[in-house]
Formats: structure tokens, C-alpha cells, sequence
């Protein structure tokens, strides 16, 4: 029997706010433990939370990005359970009047657009993290920095077909979030946080199988291969006429398998009541529809601008548009170098590279937009060919300096004097003659091996295009 997974993807998202959700504590990472904490987010009695109004600002922007509705209406809720790093035994968050529902997002795959419902999104505070460092192994200690942090829950439909398509909802999630600019989105940091719930049921029939829910996962391509792996172990189960248990697993990345956290027969009673110090909410037409007018081009707009402005590939501004800052990149670029083409495959390719290499974001990267229009132009004019191009780049972002100043210090000029290449040519074909002879008897590849040799004779300096010509017009001689 064949089967098809049913996923689902609850994603939290730490708002890029200088405070927390409801008092004036930093949002800021790093500090040392419990160094940004006061008595309202540690929930001390007769303290107050106040919404910050930023907090609503960026999850409204984020409910229109996802094409969602915004409820003109919306309450806080308690949400009530113990754990060690949550100070008020509940936390602040939204149940039955969230801020927005019914929303999607639209993803490429298998070279179709495939829509993911979006169920809800709603605000809620953060809890605090426990540490199991340090020489005492029989304890733990508690971190409260995070508590109170605003966070943005948004929670899909089970519209996910295969971990590739959760892949890709993931990935075209991030790029919204990085274009609205409203959080990092560094899973490292714990700005990004994903659980994943999968079920599976024979293709073709309607009623959902039991469902276990994946924690622990610190990247997209470990959600991946977490839902790989349960697909896999579910199916196998069924195919043995096994019973599937409704558990939490957790994600072990050095072992590529899933744990079980904890069963989980039916759902957590959160005894949810509404937040009794935090007044209803009215959000106004004219508010929602001020941040609607002022929201930024969003990836898949850029997408279709770029794939008509700069004669681009589907792959290419695909690539290009993933990320808000290596497309900003490629139209400073692009306004100062009309050579699209040219400048697409210098970044898709060398530029890209040195950046991946480096673990480096386009944002930060040491060459700049016109110090790399300034490489491809001295290349262009013949100055240095591809190959010390390549390797000049790799300099720039070695040292920081200017291609210019690369190729003078290390005397990297190109050789397109004739007289010269002439010379290095005639050498070559005298210390080869088996190649030569072989291109004479029809072996046009000969010539490819005879040109390296030239080029390796003239470390690399020589115009390619120079010394191609010469070498045909003496091998018809030789």
C-alpha cells in the first residue's frame, strides 16, 4: 500500500524589537544570565505587563505579508502550565481572538506553485532557558533574559506533502520575514524555532493517521531529515501492523534518528483564560491598511521584477531574490554595470562561493557592490583574464583591497603584447611535439592541451584570446 504524509509546521519567530513584549527590558542577545530581567517579566505579584505597540506593528505586517486576515478584535490569554524557566507558572499568549487567520503562502516545487494554508498567527512572550552546564551535574540553572521575549507564532495547515515541500515553506517563510525585516531569523540564536507535526494515510483517502510532533531542530535541512527519517519509520510501522503512538520526539543530528520525548495520548489542558491585565485590543481599518501601504517589495514580487528587468533565469532570480540583501547587491550592481549576464554568474558563482566559504551573509561581506563592478570592468577592458580574476576576488576578500591595487602589488597584469606571446607560443609547440603532431592528424582536443601548456608557461597572465589566435595561426604553419 502506498502512503502519503500529512505535515504541519508550527514556527516561532523572535521579533527584532529593543524590548521586550510587555515591559521596557532589552531584547538583545548575549547578555550575561539574568542581567535583562525586572519585576514584571519575572511575573513578581502587583506588577502590570503593557503591550508594546511595535510588537503589534510587526505582527500586523508580518498577518499581510501571509496574505492573512486581521481580526479588527483581539484578547491575551493565560496560558497555563509549570516548567522550571517559566517564572508565572503561565504564560501570556492568544488563543480563541488571535491577531490574524487564514492566510498561505505560494512555493515552488517540482516546477509548480503549490499554496500552504496558513491557520493562524498570534503574539505571545517567550519563557526562559534552562542550562545543564558547569562541573554540578545533578543541577540546573535557570536563564531569565528570554523570558517576556515577543514572539510571533505562525501555524500552517496540513497542506505539506513530503519534507521537501516543509523544506520549502520554510525557506520561503525566512525570506518574507528577512524582507519585512522583522526578526534575524538565526535559528542559532533561537530567533527561529520550528516543530513539525507528521502523520501518514493510504494516498487518496480523507481521514488523518496518528500524528507525532518533532522537536529540537536546528536548521531546515534537519526538519528535512527529521521528516524523512519519521516518514519512513511510520510507514514501516504500518507496512508491520504496528500501532503508531500519539509521542513528542526529539531530533538527535549526530545519530540522524528521532527519540521519544514523551507520549502524548490526547491534548494538554492548558486551562486557557483570558489575560484579566491586558484590555482587549481594537485595531483600526485605517492602522492596518497604513502598514499595508507601507510594506516592503516581498520576495516573490522581486522575483517577477528581476525575471523581466535583467533578462534573468527562473533559477537565477530564484537564487538571486532568496535572500533581500544579495538581491539589493545585484541591483546596486546592476545600475552601474549593464552587463546582467556577466554579473549574474560572477555572483551565482565566485562570489557566491567566496561568501559560502567564509560562512559570510551578503550584508557583510568585505567587497562591496561597486568594488566587485570594478573587478568585472578591469577584466572586461582585457587587463586580466577569468582565471586571475577569480583569484583576485578571493584577495579582495582576504585583505579588503581594491582589485587595482591586488594587480599592481602583485604584478598580475595580463599579456596581450603579441611579440611576447609569440615567443612563449613557439616554446610550447618546440617542448611538445606528440601533442602537436596529434592535432596535426585530426585531434582537435590537442589544441586545448597545447593553449594549458602556453598558459602555464605564462603563469597564468596570458589574454586567452590573443594567445588562442596566435596559436591556431602557428599550428597551421607548425
Amino acid at each position: 500500500m502506498n502512503y502519503e504524509p500529512v505535515i504541519g509546521l508550527e514556527v516561532h519567530v523572535q521579533l527584532k524589537t529593543e524590548s521586550k513584549i510587555f515591559c521596557g527590558c532589552p531584547a538583545k542577545f548575549g547578555a550575561g544570565p539574568n542581567t535583562q530581567t525586572c519585576p514584571v517579566c519575572l511575573g513578581l505579584p502587583g506588577t502590570l505587563p503593557v503591550l508594546n505597540k511595535k510588537v503589534l506593528e510587526y505582527g500586523v505586517k508580518t498577518a499581510l505579508a501571509l496574505n492573512c486576515s486581521i481580526q479588527p478584535f483581539i484578547k491575551f490569554d493565560r496560558k497555563n502550565y509549570f516548567y522550571p524557566d517559566l517564572p508565572k507558572n503561565y504564560q501570556i499568549s492568544q488563543y480563541d481572538l488571535p491577531l490574524s487567520y487564514k492566510g498561505y503562502i505560494d512555493i515552488n516545487t517540482d516546477g509548480s506553485i503549490r499554496r500552504i494554508g496558513i491557520t493562524r498567527l498570534h503574539l505571545e512572550e517567550d519563557a526562559g532557558k534552562l542550562l545543564h552546564e558547569g562541573s554540578d551535574a545533578a543541577s540546573s540553572y535557570v536563564d531569565f533574559n528570554r523570558t517576556g521575549i515577543p514572539l510571533l507564532e505562525i501555524v500552517s495547515e496540513p497542506d505539506i506533502n513530503s519534507p521537501q515541500e516543509a523544506y520549502e515553506y520554510l525557506t520561503s517563510l525566512k525570506a518574507i520575514l528577512k524582507y519585512l525585516d522583522i526578526s534575524d531569523c538565526d535559528m542559532e540564536k533561537g530567533s527561529l524555532r520550528c516543530d513539525a507535526n507528521i502523520s501518514i494515510r493510504p494516498k487518496g483517502e480523507k481521514k488523518l493517521g496518528t500524528k507525532t510532533e518533532l522537536k529540537n531542530m536546528n536548521s531546515f535541512k534537519a526538519v528535512r531529515s527529521a521528516l524523512e527519517f519519521e516518514l519512513i519509520r511510520q510507514t514501516k510501522a504500518k507496512e508491520n501492523n504496528l500501532k503508531i503512538t500519539q509521542e513528542t520526539l526529539l531530533w538527535d543530528e549526530k545519530m540522524q534518528k528521532t527519540i521519544t520525548m514523551r507520549t502524548k495520548e490526547e491534548a494538554h489542558d492548558y486551562r486557557y483564560f483570558p489575560e484579566p491585565d491586558l484590555v482587549p485590543f481594537v485595531i483600526e481599518e485605517k492602522d492596518i491598511l497604513s502598514i499595508k501601504n507601507n510594506l516592503p517589495e516581498l520576495p516573490r514580487q522581486k522575483y517577477s521584477r528581476l525575471l523581466a528587468s535583467y533578462e534573468l533565469s527562473e533559477y537565477e532570480a530564484n537564487i538571486l531574490t532568496s535572500d533581500k540583501n544579495l538581491a539589493e547587491y545585484f541591483e546596486i550592481g546592476a545600475q552601474i554595470y549593464k552587463n546582467y549576464k556577466n554579473l549574474t554568474n560572477w555572483m551565482l558563482g565566485a562570489f557566491l562561493s567566496e561568501l559560502n566559504n567564509r560562512k559570510i551573509a551578503p550584508e557583510n561581506s568585505p567587497v562591496a557592490a561597486r568594488d566587485l563592478i570594478n573587478l568585472l570592468k578591469i577584466t572586461d577592458e582585457g587587463k586580466i583574464n577569468n582565471l586571475t580574476a577569480k583569484a583576485v576576488l578571493t584577495e579582495m576578500f582576504n585583505s579588503g583591497k581594491s582589485a587595482d591595487v591586488i594587480i599592481k602589488d602583485k604584478n598580475l597584469a595580463q599579456i596581450s603584447d603579441k611579440g611576447m606571446l609569440s615567443k612563449i607560443i613557439d616554446e610550447t609547440i618546440k617542448e611538445n611535439p606528440s601533442p602537436v603532431s596529434d592535432y596535426k592528424n585530426g585531434k582537435e582536443n590537442a589544441l586545448m592541451f597545447i593553449m594549458g601548456q602556453a598558459m602555464k608557461k605564462a603563469k597564468g597572465k596570458a589574454n586567452p584570446k590573443i594567445i588562442n589566435e596566435l596559436l591556431k595561426e602557428r599550428m597551421k604553419n607548425a
